[in-house]
């Protein structure tokens, strides 16, 4: 491990080797990037066309939920510019892959550089190559810049930091509250949500020159539930090649925004077949399958921390968070997703106590990270792979999981 290790605090198992790939799941990969950028382009295009009126305004208007004004104005403004690094979270089911999120400034691209090299002088052949990671970052930033990491994200500033150090001396890590201004180039490594904490924030937006840009409606996971919105079944169609749409419909889960309107008596909630929320709410143990989930600008729309699983919950838990999703509608709206069940896989890795190889029977969710440099040109850097005991549902970095690249 690096001297100032990689994550502040954190610990995960160690493998001998890295996640295999089978030549289908590459060739997914392999062809995703280009997809989701579409994807996000297109989702930009609809929220814009919607708060000028040329789409129903209800999109704007449910994605600007409890932002600041001058936040809503900069994302309106700031017409071009877009998210240049794309990590999707996918779960490797029976079936394929399913999206659980779609993060433009996740966590990671330090740890999985340094794994990359680790296992790539090992003798392993890593997906993605040996710099991938390393090169797709700096094609961000080609003269180099300022990467700003603030409070709330301090658990990635040791990653950060190593990352900048291999880079070079163009690349430099500060604190985002400490940002003094100034002509550079800068990478943010914070969360919208986190603005009132950092001082110059407005002027850091205004300035330009960030990526990635203050567009909080594209940091929002309801993007995955509107997708699905019989509503907007005609737009998606007129912003998407077919061949896009549906390797996304292959991929998202169906989902649902938990608004709670009233539908009217002859309606039901597509696929639920209910004619309420509360009616959700009462769903048994087996009819919900089901993830609720904080769609963003939140503290705890990051990390797995503002997530319930419906079948892995009592009743009375699900009822109370139903009830929380619909009466936080108006000041943060939550989404309800379709629960994919990711399959059991078995991967060795080292007991931490006697450094024996064992074999984990497990289920494992796939990050790979999508650059876009300054032409516009996607690339894939490398893929994550995080794997956690079969008992877990929730997969995220945790001390018994595993962190490896894949290969």
């Amino acid at each position: 491990m690096p001297e100032d290790g990689l994550f502040a605090e954190r610990e995960w198992l160690w493998s001998p080797e890295p996640f295999l790939l089978t030549k289908g799941q590459r060739k997914v990969l392999n062809g995703l990037g280009h997809p989701l950028r579409r994807f996000q382009e297109a989702s930009d295009d609809i929220y814009r066309q919607s708060a000028t009126g040329n789409l129903p305004t209800w999109i704007s208007e449910v994605l600007d939920v409890g932002k600041p004004i001058w936040m809503v104005e900069q994302q309106r403004a700031a017409r071009d510019e877009m998210p240049r690094v794309i990590r999707p979270d996918l779960l490797l089911t029976d079936d394929g892959f399913a999206i659980s999120e779609l993060d433009s400034v996740p966590g990671g691209i330090g740890v999985l550089a340094w794994l990359s090299k680790c296992y790539a002088k090992a003798g392993f052949e890593i997906f993605g190559g040996e710099r991938g990671m390393l090169e797709g970052f700096q094609s961000l930033l080609p003269e180099g810049g300022e990467i700003l990491v603030s409070e709330e994200s301090a658990d990635y500033r040791p990653e950060m930091e190593w990352l900048a150090a291999q880079l070079g001396e163009t690349f430099s890590v500060i604190a985002a509250e400490e940002w003094a201004g100034g002509d550079q180039k800068v990478y943010r490594f914070f969360e919208c949500f986190d603005w009132e904490a950092i001082p110059r924030a407005k002027e850091l937006a205004q300035r330009g020159k960030v990526t990635p840009p203050f567009k909080p409606h594209l940091e929002e996971k309801m993007w995955l539930a509107l997708f699905w919105s019989p509503a907007m079944k005609k737009i998606w169609e007129k912003e998407l090649r077919g061949s896009h749409l549906q390797r996304l419909k292959e991929l998202i889960p169906y989902g649902w925004v938990v608004d709670p309107s009233d539908i009217p008596p002859h309606a039901a909630l597509p696929r639920l077949e209910v004619g309420s929320w509360d009616e959700v709410a009462e769903f048994s143990q087996k009819l919900r399958r089901q993830v609720l989930k904080v769609s963003g600008f939140n503290e705890l729309a990051w990390g797995s921390r503002g997530v319930i699983i419906g079948h892995d919950v009592s009743g009375d838990e699900w009822k109370s968070a139903m009830a929380h999703a619909q009466d936080s509608f108006d000041l943060q709206p939550w989404v309800l997703q379709e629960f994919a069940d990711a399959k059991i896989i078995e991967h060795p890795y080292f007991d931490p106590e006697t450094g024996e190889r064992k074999m984990m029977q497990g289920r494992v969710r796939l990050c790979p990270y999508y650059f876009v440099d300054e032409a516009g040109k996607t690339s894939l850097g490398g893929c994550l792979a995080t794997i956690v005991p079969a008992d877990k549902k929730k997969i995220h970095g945790m001390r018994d999981g595993i962190l490896v690249p894949c290969m």
